[in-house]
């Protein structure tokens, strides 16, 4: 699992230059976990962890650009992504 973590981590980042890649992983495994337990919710089976990193590659290719915009707007999930008070990273 930690392999497809860290590919899809690297993608993120390509995708967006805002965040480190520790915040990228964390989004990763945010979105991952995410979508696991939406999925097991609405009372499906677990696929495996392929099909998750299908979903999570799919998030990022559309809207990993813009998920470093997701704390300006949501403050209060500052913490879950290991931001503390600084924020993304400045370039």
């Amino acid at each position: 699992m930690q392999e497809y973590h860290d590919r899809l981590a690297k993608l993120l980042l390509e995708k967006n230059k805002e965040l480190t890649y520790e915040q990228a992983l964390t989004w990763v495994e945010l979105l991952s976990e995410d979508f696991e337990a939406t999925y097991a919710k609405a009372g499906h089976d677990y696929m495996g962890s392929a099909v998750t990193e299908k979903v999570v590659r799919q998030w990022i290719e559309h809207y990993g650009a813009q998920l470093h915009d997701f704390v300006k707007r949501n403050p209060k999930y500052k913490h879950l992504l290991g931001l503390g008070d600084e924020g993304p990273k400045h370039h």
